[in-house]
């Protein structure tokens, strides 16, 4: 990969032997390396064992999940926030896992509704629970730095599957709990309900 890198810092009309960019290849490598971690990650271990039986039957969120990835058609970053929630069955993830579990899937080449679908058709085939809904709110360099060059828009993806997405009031609970409506200008209330899903159950 460092040749590779060399290679296009010179197609790109600079000299890869000056001072500044002496390591630019080797800096490159480590960060695509990471950036692109998620290919070699295992689920089960990610997850470590951490899916529990409890008996509770409430909406369990977890919000605001910082997360950083690559577009796959221009390898420029979209990063932003995730919010995921569930209704357990018989089963919970551990907490901590289900960042961790949002890492995985953005630390790939990706677009956001696949992103989006990946997270949630994952918690549903890990602990089957009654229902899951993913949201993703996301700023796209492809779009903010080169094409129609907006630097204020950002793209709202989701996946509801089970109750989210055949119960109107539990989709609009979590909406209301996520506080996802103040964010989208001209949503108000049921139209909450109408927010393009992505994905099947």
């Amino acid at each position: 990969m460092k040749d590779l890198i060399t290679r296009l810092l010179v197609e790109l009309g600079e000299d890869p032997e000056r001072e500044g960019l002496v390591r630019t290849p080797i800096r490159v490598e480590k960060a695509l390396r990471f950036l692109t971690s998620g290919y070699g990650a295992n689920i089960d271990a990610v997850l470590n064992d951490a899916l529990f039986t409890v008996d509770y039957s409430e909406m369990v969120i977890v919000k605001d999940i910082d997360f950083y990835s690559l577009c796959e058609h221009h390898l420029l970053p979209f990063f932003g926030k995730c919010h995921i929630a569930y209704i357990p069955s018989t089963r919970v993830i551990g907490l901590s896992k289900i960042p961790r579990l949002v890492d995985v899937f953005s630390r790939r080449l990706q677009i956001q509704e696949r992103l989006t679908n990946q997270i949630a058709d994952t918690i549903r085939e890990k602990i089957s629970p009654v229902g899951v809904a993913v949201v993703m709110e996301a700023t796209h360099l492809c779009m903010s730095m080169r094409g129609v060059e907006k630097q204020n828009s950002f793209a709202v993806t989701s996946a509801m599957l089970g109750a989210f997405r055949s119960n109107a009031r539990t989709r609009i609970e979590f909406l209301e709990l996520i506080k996802l409506r103040s964010a989208i200008p001209g949503l108000r209330g049921d139209t909450a309900a109408s927010l393009a899903c992505v994905g099947d159950d």
